[in-house]
């Protein structure tokens, strides 16, 4: 079967249409993940990353402003995170702003969160500069003292009860 014409200029025109969905494909997942877009580093050092991954957002007054780019154990008490954030947010952060590492909602997946600093500093950050990284409240370690008080909570009902119960008998100083 011979191909005519207009059967080679359709095939053309599909293949030229699936090219042109590709590539919008990538330009679409790549300002995604700010892959065309001029961007800077910092890091910060915490004690604990609380589930921190690789590739969370970065926020700054609420806005994703970039991803955690790599996360290093230095030594046995101290962890390395990697910020890769946005040109254009770079004259809002300040040498002396903060890291702290949060949840996204309730549940959510863990982010770092960006504090615009102090009012003293005006020097914006640089590539590779060290922010002040908030160590992330411990969790476990606040249901660990809920267990205990309610223990606790739960002996002293029970004396307590066994008192009321030798009152209501006629038992003791006071029954």
């Amino acid at each position: 079967m011979k191909t005519t014409s207009g059967q080679k200029i359709k095939i053309g025109g599909f293949v030229l249409a699936g090219l042109a969905i590709l590539i919008a494909g990538i330009f679409l997942i790549g300002n995604k993940k700010g892959l065309f877009t001029r961007t800077f580093n910092v890091h910060g050092l915490f004690k604990n990353v609380n589930g921190l991954q690789v590739g969370n957002n970065a926020r700054f007054a609420g806005i994703n402003v970039g991803v955690v780019k790599d996360i290093v154990i230095v030594n046995d008490t101290t962890v390395k995170v990697i910020l890769t954030l946005n040109e254009d947010v770079r004259k809002f952060i300040k040498k002396d702003a903060k890291l702290s590492i949060s949840s996204d909602g309730l549940m959510g997946d863990k982010l770092v969160l960006i504090s615009s600093g102090g009012t003293n500093s005006n020097q914006e950050v640089v590539n590779g500069d060290q922010l002040t990284g908030v160590n992330p409240f411990d969790v476990d370690k606040l249901v660990d003292k809920f267990s205990k008080i309610a223990d606790d909570a739960d002996e002293l009902v029970g004396g307590l009860a066994e008192i009321i119960d030798k009152v209501n008998n006629g038992k003791g100083s006071i029954g």
